[in-house]
Formats: structure tokens, C-alpha cells, sequence
């Protein structure tokens, strides 16, 4: 029952004492957050508007011309929103792979169901082989290219346009979050508790993350935790292991900031929200904490439980393939999109496998293999697929990608090699 259709207390009667509510959001809490510290410290709201407003920078979507209709007609309006984590590496020693500045390292397509009951966040690969539109791109288009070629060759409005394009979702919004401003929002908390199995040392890099359960991460930590290639003995030359540090990282953060020990230290809230806003490119009509913060009440319904982040099923080219050591999507993918546009529950047959639960705690187990011939229901909680193939690919340490010619014939992916998933390094089983 909503706080609007809820009937008041008869006079007089006594207050019953239950849980606390455990369900918000990050968005709602900020917004609550933002509005307190304006009453009590005396900052003013349209101070404190104004100066979270001048952070954000606001980019036109004027650019893209056929887009993707909705195709959901039901009751409400889901809500799509493209997450980039961009790492300028402006600083001497920060291209940790050997890519020019103002890549995309992250890119994660959040939807909002239309009823705001749940939440997906799907994680696609930056090493996938996908098709690139012309619009929004300051290059032609082209088939058979990597993912983050998009952001080079564009900034963000070609990165939307090209999920577009590949997953037929339509695309309201897009946030883009440079890594160093991500580095100081951790920082603001005080740092941020992960179970780390195994130090990470990769010294060629100077990146060291202690191992620890749980370890307290510092931003610089957090920076290296989420971006490191090398876990132990290990050489990730594929993301999806990366994607899955990130996934469980994002957990905590959110868990972090909603916590007690961040919510009742204005200080922090306050370094908290000018480091969120720090550095943020948007769209235009997100570029507005007042915007921001309508869409944030509209989350008050979805709680963490509710919050499932997803690693887009994939599978590695074979070895003969010029695209050695580069995923494509499979049918499994095709099939989270098409059920996305019609803003529907993604099973758990789908998902199981490569599912993060924001609720955490990091590196908890979500899901269990099916049984034989398990159906494909939604809500099915011991499900599996397979998409995160351990196999070992070739060196591919330099991630910046390189295209066929436009006019060359796409190359069909062989069937996949197979094996028993694995351990993903640098998370806690």
C-alpha cells in the first residue's frame, strides 16, 4: 500500500512499531539525503541545486535520427538508461590497456520496469562484435567492430546509438561516470567493504589490492579492483570476469551508501554527492538534479532484492576466427533483449548463471544449476546458463579495437568451445 492510499490513524491511537523499511534506492536516498542537508546545514537548497547542477554536463541526442519505437503498451513507462564508466587517463601511468584517453571501460544498460517492481542492469562485453549505425557516430557505418570502438568515434550519443541498434530497446537516457570522480565517491564513504580472496599485484601497472573478508577499499583500490587484469597468477584477457569484480563492487557501493554509517555523517554525504555529480556527462534532459531526483522517487518501490545485475550471455569465437579471443552474442542474449523491450521478468534459465544480486553480500552465490529439463519460468530460482566460457584466449592486452572494412562479409561464429564454469578470479566463492 502506497503512503498516499494509506488511511490515517484514528486520534489518539497508539503507534505500532514494526521494521524499519528496508526498501530504497540510491537515487532515493541521495534525493532524501541532499534535501536534510540543505535543512539542517543551513547550505540552502538552491545553493546546493545549483552548485550539484553546475557539475553535470549536458550533451544533445539531436544526433540520432531513427530510433527503436517502444514496444511495451501496457500500464507505465519503463525506463531504459545507458551507464558508461569512462577512464580519461589523463594521468601519466593510467592506460593500464594500452588504450588512448576517453575510452568506454564500462557500459551497462539499466531498465526500470514500467510497474518500478525491479530492476535489471545488463553488463555487455567491451571486447563483443557487433554492427555500429552511422548516426550519432563521427564514422561510417560498419559491421564486425568492437564495442568500445563506439565511444572513440563518438562519445556517448554514438555508444547509445549502437545499443540501440544492436538490441531494438529504445534508449531514454544515458550517464556517463568518468573513473577518477568514482574513485573520490568511494572515498566520500569512507571506503567501501569487499571480500577480496587474494591480493592483486600487478606490478608492471603499480596496482595492489589486499586481500581480505572482508577488505576496506580506498578509491584508489576500488579504481584498481574494478579495472585490474591480472588476479594472481591469472591474465584476464576477457572482460567478463572484470565485469563480474565491477558488478559486485557496485553492490557494495550501493549497500555502503546506503548504510547508517554514511546517511548520519553530513560530512560525507556531502563529499558524496558533490563526487556523484562531479565530472557527469548526461543527456539534456537529464542534466538536473531536479530530474534526477523525480526518477529517483519513482525507484522507492524496488528494493536491493530487486536490483539483479546481469553479464550479457556470450561465447568466444574459435580459434580460427579472425575475432580469436572476441565474444558475439548468443541466442540467449537476443532473448534478455526481446523480453527487455516487452518489459518483462527475465527468467531465472536466462539469467542464473551470470546474475549479481545488489541485496549482497559480494561474492554470495545467487542461483544453482537446473535440473534436466527445467522449464523457462520466470521467477525460477535454480537455473543456469552457460555464457561466461573459461576457455583461454590469445593475447589481447590491447583492447582499442580495430574494424574490418565495411564492404568485408561478417564472419559467422563457430560453435562454441565448452567447459565446466569456473571460479571467477578475485571474488569471493
Amino acid at each position: 500500500m502506497s503512503d498516499e492510499s494509506r488511511p490515517d490513524a484514528a486520534a489518539g491511537a497508539p503507534k505500532r512499531k514494526g521494521k524499519a523499511p528496508r526498501k530504497h534506492t540510491v537515487g532515493r536516498v541521495i534525493l532524501i539525503s541532499a534535501v536534510v542537508l540543505a535543512l539542517i546545514t543551513g547550505l540552502g537548497t538552491v545553493y546546493l541545486i545549483r552548485h550539484l547542477n553546475g557539475n553535470i554536463d549536458g550533451v544533445s541526442l539531436d544526433a540520432l535520427g531513427d530510433r527503436p519505437e517502444e514496444v511495451y503498451k501496457g500500464n507505465g513507462e519503463p525506463l531504459d538508461i545507458l551507464v558508461m564508466g569512462s577512464d580519461s587517463r589523463d594521468c601519466e601511468g593510467c592506460g593500464i590497456d594500452q588504450e588512448g584517453g576517453g575510452g568506454s571501460d564500462t557500459t551497462i544498460l539499466v531498465h526500470l520496469s514500467a510497474d518500478r517492481s525491479r530492476a535489471y542492469a545488463v553488463s555487455i562485453p567491451r571486447d563483443s562484435i557487433v554492427e555500429r549505425p552511422e548516426d550519432g557516430c563521427d564514422a561510417p557505418a560498419a559491421t564486425d567492430v568492437m564495442w568500445n570502438a563506439a565511444y572513440g568515434l563518438g562519445g556517448p550519443v554514438c555508444t547509445l546509438a549502437q545499443v540501440e541498434h544492436n538490441t531494438g530497446i529504445r534508449v531514454e537516457h544515458f550517464v556517463v561516470v568518468d573513473f577518477a570522480s568514482f574513485g573520490d565517491m568511494v572515498d566520500a564513504v569512507g571506503g567501501v567493504p569487499v571480500c577480496v580472496p587474494e591480493d592483486i599485484v600487478d606490478r608492471e601497472h603499480q596496482i595492489f589490492v589486499p586481500k581480505g573478508d572482508p577488505s576496506v577499499l580506498d578509491g584508489d583500490e576500488a579504481l584498481d579492483y574494478v579495472r585490474a587484469r591480472y588476479v594472481g597468477e591469472v591474465i584476464q584477457q576477457n572482460d567478463i570476469s572484470r565485469i563480474r569484480r565491477q558488478q559486485e563492487f557496485i553492490g557494495a557501493l550501493v549497500r555502503e551508501v546506503m548504510s547508517a554509517g554514511t546517511l548520519t555523517r553530513l560530512d560525507r554525504v556531502v563529499r558524496f554527492l558533490d563526487a556523484a555529480t562531479e565530472s557527469l556527462t548526461t543527456d539534456e534532459e537529464f542534466a538536473s538534479v531536479t530530474r534526477l531526483g523525480k526518477v529517483a522517487m519513482q525507484l522507492q518501490g524496488i528494493g536491493l532484492d530487486k536490483i539483479r545485475f546481469v553479464t550479457l550471455p556470450t561465447e568466444y569465437y574459435d580459434r580460427e576466427s579472425e575475432f580469436w579471443g572476441k565474444v558475439y552474442w548468443t541466442e540467449d542474449a537476443t532473448r534478455i533483449w526481446e523480453l527487455l523491450q516487452q518489459d518483462k521478468e527475465l527468467p531465472a534459465k536466462l539469467i542464473g548463471g551470470t546474475s549479481v544480486s545488489a541485496e549482497g553480500p559480494p561474492g554470495a552465490s545467487t542461483t544453482e544449476t537446473p535440473s534436466a529439463g527445467e522449464s523457462e519460468t520466470p521467477g525460477t530460482e535454480t537455473s543456469e546458463t552457460a555464457s561466461e566460457t573459461p576457455v583461454t584466449p590469445p593475447d589481447t592486452e590491447s583492447e582499442t579495437a580495430t574494424e574490418s572494412p565495411t564492404d568485408a562479409p561478417s564472419t559467422t561464429p563457430s560453435a562454441p568451445v565448452t567447459t565446466e564454469p569456473e571460479p571467477v578470479p578475485g571474488i569471493c566463492a
